[in-house]
């Protein structure tokens, strides 16, 4: 059965679906434990802070699939990816603070992060 994703014109570099799972297993596991080095470290600056950052990041990561897949509203879903995107560079750098470990555990999920949002704006651009 064809889903409304698998119709819509992707860029040629975008990954086969299946590919995606195994992706985020270990992107989930990285964040895990980056979580527990940082909520572990004797010592977090900002702690109140990075607490509602990742509230606000964790939030928005939940509602795009819903904008995306369900809402298909592919514009909306970029621009919450922003969100995702620019509130981990501050958890990355909140982290930091607190275990250089738990910062470089969260970089292939920026990465990742990254490229997803090229991906939602290139297939925005091409299904308008």
């Amino acid at each position: 059965m064809t889903s409304w994703y698998d119709t819509l014109k992707k860029p040629h570099f975008t990954p086969p679906s299946k590919f995606f799972w195994p992706i985020w297993a270990v992107i989930y596991m990285f964040i895990f434990a980056a979580m527990t080095l940082y909520f572990f470290a004797p010592s977090k600056p900002h702690l109140f802070g990075t607490i509602i950052l990742l509230i606000i990041h964790f939030t928005a990561g939940f509602n795009w699939t819903g904008i995306f897949f369900t809402r298909k509203k592919i514009l909306l879903a970029f621009f919450d990816i922003i969100l995702i995107d620019v509130t981990l560079i501050a958890i990355i750098v909140l982290f930091m603070q607190a275990s250089i470990s738990a910062a470089l555990l969260l970089l292939p999920y920026l990465l990742w992060g990254i490229f997803a949002t090229y991906l939602n704006w290139h297939i925005y651009r091409l299904n308008p």
